[in-house]
C-alpha cells in the first residue's frame, strides 16, 4: 500500500498542488464557504481542486495504519470482555467502538474500531497478545487504515 506514495520536498512540485492544500484549508477554516471561492482566491480552476484535491496530503493529515477493525470470537464468560480491554489498554490503543453480539452456543463475536496512533507494538504482535488470552478462539484483522 505504502509503495503506492512519494515524499517530495515542495518546492519540487508544481505549484498548483500547494493552491490546492490552501484551496483545502480556505474551505475547512471556514474563510470560503464555497469551493468556487476557495479556488478563486488561489488562482486555480474548480477542475484541478477536484481532480488533486483527495490526493494531495500533508504529513498531518496521513492516517495510515493508525485505525483498525477486528473481530474476536470469545468464549462466553463472565469478564472475558474486560480481559481483552486491559490487554488493548495496555498496548495504549484507543478504542473508538465496540458492537458485541449475543452469544450462540457459548460463543460471542465482537467488533472492534481501534486507534493504533499511540500503540506501544506492532498490530501484528496485538493481535498475538488478544489471540493469547484464555477463552479468546479466535481475532482476525478485518481492515487497516
Amino acid at each position: 500500500m505504502l509503495n503506492e506514495y512519494l515524499i517530495v520536498e515542495k518546492s519540487a512540485l508544481p505549484d498548483y498542488f500547494l493552491k490546492v492544500i490552501e484551496a483545502r484549508h480556505l474551505l475547512e477554516s471556514g474563510a470560503c464557504a464555497q469551493v468556487i471561492d476557495a479556488v478563486h482566491a488561489v488562482g486555480i480552476s474548480r477542475s484541478t481542486y477536484y481532480k488533486y484535491k483527495d490526493r494531495i496530503l500533508e504529513p498531518s493529515q496521513l492516517t495510515v495504519g493508525r485505525k483498525a477493525s477486528l473481530m474476536l470470537t470469545l468464549d462466553h464468560q463472565a469478564g472475558m470482555l474486560s480481559r481483552v480491554l486491559s490487554v488493548l489498554s495496555a498496548c495504549r490503543a484507543n478504542i473508538l467502538t465496540i458492537t458485541q453480539s449475543l452469544p450462540i452456543h457459548g460463543k460471542a463475536s465482537i467488533m472492534l474500531s481501534i486507534d493504533l496512533s499511540q500503540l506501544t507494538e506492532p498490530p501484528d504482535e496485538l493481535i498475538a497478545s488478544l489471540d493469547a488470552i484464555d477463552g479468546v478462539e479466535h481475532v482476525r484483522l478485518l481492515a487497516l487504515e
